[in-house]
């Protein structure tokens, strides 16, 4: 008998809500990093206060104010001080029922928790921690330009368990220029060895307005070979899953079930609301993105207006985007939800290419479902795009994209 859990995601509450809390600086910036932040902490309170008025301002935004997941992203959030973080967490409360379970996350770094960091947050009711180390591997931490040494980074972990926080995810970065698997092997050796229950691995990627994007560019750095990149990748599912780790996204592992409730809601459509700059929003018809500048953001929000566009989508947007996201779960993309998003015409377009992806082994369509198949993983962009609905930009949005290391 078939697991029924491969079929059902871990939420199914369509009255569940999310928030998603963009803090926008870093002490340094990451060669990888193409998201929004400043390494000028000047305005770091007058951001806070703005993003409190913005939950006033947008409270009405979801359609019910029981909030189930809260994620402190950016950015560096473990920047925050006491006073900031309890602000934030006050003005939630006020304007949204918190549930006595929610899942409440902070993405961190290794050199920003302490013991006393990490009493802070668990009195703040933080919960969930997902830590941002990459590597543990000393030269390849120099080369991304992390703050943070590999010794560091094992001591975070320990301390925030010893801190009681037992909800710990830890990032790491694969296909990171090498000569063999070996780095990456003691990788993957040391986070087991920590008895962590959820992984996050991403590939290095190059985008051009970084510091790897310019190197890249001139030379000074070898662009990623897509072969090394599917080999680490396949080393890494090999060897979590060797540890009992289950791959419920293609960059994500859990052992226990211990999944990311707030990304599994992106991944599965779910309303969610985003303040702060650059934070996106989704209510089910369209999105909304807030402007990428800490200083329009704050000047809008002083003048009562929200720097915000906002974006009606299609049909044909939501089905592609639900392509992107949902194939890269477990759980896949359900074809009576394809169907009802295009109006009755997604079979009729995509039939016979979903047949081919079938007979090439990237896809299987089973029980309802539209599932990759293992090597259908390293393909899983091609395979969406392949079966795109004809009309919508198909643009992966929102939180939903990550860069390297769960957004730190």
């Amino acid at each position: 008998m078939q697991n029924p859990s491969r079929h059902f995601p871990p939420l199914l509450n369509p009255f569940a809500m999310h928030l998603y809390l963009h803090i926008p600086f870093c002490r340094q910036a990451c060669h990888y990093c193409d998201f929004h932040f400043s390494t000028s902490l000047r305005d770091k309170g007058k951001v806070v206060r703005a993003m409190v008025r913005e939950l006033k301002m947008q409270k009405d935004y979801l359609p019910s104010d029981d909030l189930h997941t809260v994620y402190f992203g950016g950015g560096t959030p473990s920047l925050l001080s006491e006073k900031e973080l309890a602000t934030l967490m006050n003005a939630i409360k006020k304007q949204f029922h918190l549930k006595p379970d929610a899942e409440i996350t902070m993405e961190a770094n290794p050199d920003d928790l302490s013991e006393t960091t990490l009493k802070m947050l668990v009195e703040q009711d933080v919960n969930r921690l997902s830590i941002g180390i990459q590597s543990f591997h000393d030269p390849h931490l120099r080369f991304m330009n992390r703050i943070h040494s590999a010794q560091e980074a094992e001591d975070s972990v320990r301390m925030a368990q010893d801190a009681g926080v037992t909800n710990l995810s830890v990032d790491l970065i694969y296909a990171i220029p090498a000569e063999s698997d070996d780095i990456l092997l003691r990788d993957i050796e040391k986070t087991l060895a920590l008895g962590v229950e959820h992984i996050s691995a991403y590939a290095l990627t190059v985008e051009p307005r970084t510091v790897f994007g310019n190197w890249t560019k001139t030379g000074k750095m070898a662009p990623i070979e897509d072969e090394f990149a599917a080999r680490q990748f396949e080393v890494l599912v090999s060897k979590l899953r060797a540890a009992g780790f289950d791959q419920y996204e293609i960059s994500n592992f859990a052992k226990n079930q211990k999944y990311s409730r707030h990304n599994s809601a992106y991944w599965q459509r779910r309303p969610y609301l985003g303040i702060g700059p650059s934070a996106h929003s989704y209510d089910g018809t369209s999105r909304q993105y807030n402007v990428s500048n800490n200083a329009a953001y704050l000047s809008g929000i002083k003048d009562k207006t929200l720097p915000i566009t906002k974006e009606i989508l299609t049909p044909e947007d939501q089905v592609n985007e639900y392509l992107l996201t949902g194939l890269r779960t477990k759980w896949g993309c359900r074809l009576e939800l394809l169907q009802e998003l295009s109006g009755g015409r997604f079979l009729m377009q995509t039939g016979e290419e979903i047949f081919r992806l079938n007979e090439i082994g990237w896809l299987h369509s089973r029980d309802g479902l539209l599932l990759l198949t293992e090597k259908g993983k390293l393909f899983a962009d091609q395979v969406a795009s392949r079966l795109f609905f004809e009309g919508g930009s198909g643009a992966p949005r929102g939180e939903e994209r990550k860069k390297g290391g769960e957004e730190n």
